[in-house]
């Protein structure tokens, strides 16, 4: 062996041009690894990562906020849908009573002189406006008639008639009471129309 080659072996590896930790990477002498190792190895470095958490927590963000804005509209579509359901059974409810409210209007447009003055008359006169009152309090309106315009979204009419009191197309006279609840008609209100 010549001595060239005997100096070589005796040097430290450090000088040598570059060491390895005992995980077999480079190291740049003082136990880090240079620029450029990161890459090679698949590390990220610190801004790289912190990029990556901020692009997640953007997503994150992102999804928490559509699935908050879907359960705000899954409350208000239920909440509508209930609101719906108590609007349906209470019409349903009150198609059933009308007839009994129909009954006692007929009857009290046809009463006898002599039973009107009677205390028992009296009573089944509050009957009646017990019921308009149960009527008024999950509200439901009567539909106005007599003097309005013919509106046949409203009011269904069985005839007409030349009435000098009223404008033609105008109702003269109610036959039987229309109920709505809100805006929409439970029942129509049967008319008779001025000519």
């Amino acid at each position: 062996m010549s001595e060239d080659n005997a100096n070589k072996v005796d040097q430290p590896e450090e000088e040598a041009g570059g060491a390895q930790d005992p995980a077999g990477t480079e190291t740049n002498g003082n136990g880090q690894a240079p620029a450029g190792a990161a890459e090679a190895t698949g590390e990220l470095t610190l801004e790289e990562r912190l990029a990556q958490a901020e692009l997640q927590a953007a997503e994150y963000l992102d999804g928490w906020q559509r699935a908050r804005a879907e359960f705000a509209n899954a409350r208000r579509r239920m909440e509508r849908e209930r609101e719906d359901a108590y609007r349906n059974a209470t019409a349903d409810l009150v198609v059933k009573l009308l007839p009994v409210i129909d009954d006692f209007d007929l009857a009290f447009a046809n009463v006898p002189d002599e039973i009107a003055g009677h205390s028992w008359f009296t009573g089944i006169q509050l009957v009646q406006r017990k019921l308009q009152g149960i009527l008024g309090s999950v509200k439901i309106e009567p539909i106005a008639a007599v003097g309005q315009p013919f509106d046949p979204n409203y009011h269904d009419a069985i005839m007409k008639r030349p009435d000098a009191n009223y404008a033609s197309g105008t109702i003269v006279e109610e036959l039987r009471t229309g109920y709505k609840l809100g805006e929409r008609v439970i029942r129509p209100s049967l008319v008779v129309v001025a000519d």
